[in-house]
């Protein structure tokens, strides 16, 4: 009697299952070939990203072969062409190389492409750090004291990235701009901080060295 009973609850099972089949099937199917599509669509934006990012580090060569030639000119074109439509990783690393090939002709709009790059949020803390430093760098023996505070101090700050070079800038330019006392607040800063490259170290004492005996730390 049970075996009926078993053979009974199959057929309803069966039965149900089919109705359920019957009523369900065509969204099951549709979601299914969602699923595939998915699966097949994020394979090709992979491989199209890949293909993208291939084809810009192929660009960014050549355009580094052509500065490694002097052809500034060429290069500057190049690194241009790539920062407007290379993947961002790639086209951050052009723009910056746009400008300095830039400068190798007109370092104040040099100047102007590395202070855009720094205004950029889009491009991460870091590199606009980097962009801030290398503008200020073209800038340096023309720029007075104050701009070049206003444009390196806050890199200047204890955990800076790039603290060591914007520190022995400010100190350069309060020097060249006959700030003594903010020339000695520089290197001292720059003598204090124990990481400062042994190099730095050694042109900052030098420069110290030279302040007049009422600057002197």
């Amino acid at each position: 009697m049970s075996e009926l009973f078993d053979e009974v609850d199959e057929e309803v099972r069966r039965e149900q299952f089919k109705k359920l089949w019957d009523k369900y099937s065509i969204v099951f199917i549709a979601l299914m070939v969602l699923v595939v599509a998915a699966a097949a669509g994020w394979q090709g934006y992979r491989y199209l990203e890949a293909r993208k990012a291939a084809e810009a580090g192929a660009a960014f060569e050549k355009a580094s072969e052509l500065s490694e030639q002097d052809k500034h000119a060429e290069a500057e074109a190049a690194f241009t062409e790539l920062a407007a439509k290379a993947p961002s990783g790639y086209r951050t690393l052009a723009r910056l190389r746009a400008a300095a090939e830039a400068a190798n002709r007109d370092p104040k709009a040099a100047a102007k492409m590395y202070d855009d790059l720094a205004a950029d949020r889009g491009v991460g803390g870091e590199w606009q750090d980097l962009a801030k430093i290398r503008a200020a760098g073209l800038l340096l023996d023309s720029a007075s004291y104050a701009d070049m505070q206003q444009r390196l101090e806050s890199s200047a700050a204890p955990k800076s990235t790039f603290r060591h070079s914007a520190r022995e800038m400010l100190a350069l330019s309060a020097w060249r701009n006959n700030d003594m006392t903010a020339a000695r607040k520089w290197l001292d800063a720059i003598g204090e901080d124990g990481e400062t490259p042994p190099g730095l170290r050694s042109r900052a004492e030098a420069l110290q060295a030279l302040l007049p005996p009422v600057a002197k730390s």
